[in-house]
């Protein structure tokens, strides 16, 4: 996901912007873990065992995709910088302790003085397809290694790319479908049935 941003944010990745992401990375791989395990049900050891691999997943599912809309958006002579969202923050640790998680920890600020719609649809697009690609990928090593963790990390990208295709403001798959709505749908099918299938 990624917003369009009022001041101009440093071309390359600051420290302060590292640390709005590993705070979101964490943010994140901590609820998606107590998702998987839930500590108070289970034992917290199973907790420990879910978290290494959650770790992977969402840095390949989330620090990557933020990624891809920051440096797609610099390819069209855009300012990025990832800002962390704290009612993101609290919603996802709040949505986790009910049994589900919106995950929406921070997102990618721009800053250009004009962006055409096809500009913002591809620097939108980035994110999801980063995350069909990496979902592609770790389905291809599960054959080659057969593990569920691997299949694991392979779905929660493509969770991961599926939900920011939702053509909800301000979720990437609104501004894609604005652009095209046949890259929109083409893209979200085919996080769809790979989601359903893996």
């Amino acid at each position: 996901m990624y917003v369009e941003y009022e001041h101009k944010p440093h071309f390359y990745i600051t420290k302060n912007e590292f640390i709005h992401i590993f705070i979101a990375w964490i943010i994140l791989s901590l609820t998606f873990a107590w998702i998987l395990s839930n500590p108070l049900t289970n034992s917290f050891s199973m907790y420990l065992t879910v978290l290494p691999p959650v770790l992977v997943a969402t840095l390949t599912g989330f620090v990557v995709h933020e990624l891809a809309h920051k440096f797609m958006a610099i390819r069209y002579g855009a300012f990025a910088e990832f800002v962390i969202w704290p009612v993101g923050i609290i919603l996802a640790i709040v949505t986790a302790m009910i049994g589900f998680i919106f995950a929406a920890p921070g997102a990618v600020y721009i800053y250009k003085s004009h962006l055409s719609i096809k500009e913002n649809g591809i620097i939108s697009v980035a994110g999801p397809a980063l995350n069909l690609a990496m979902g592609l990928i770790f389905i291809g090593i599960s054959f080659l290694y057969p593990s569920m963790w691997i299949l694991f990390i392979a779905k929660i990208n493509i969770f991961l790319g599926l939900f920011n295709m939702l053509p909800i403001p301000p979720l990437d798959g609104s501004k894609v479908l604005r652009w095209s709505p046949m890259i929109w749908g083409a893209t979200g099918a085919l996080l769809l049935i790979l989601f359903l299938f893996v």
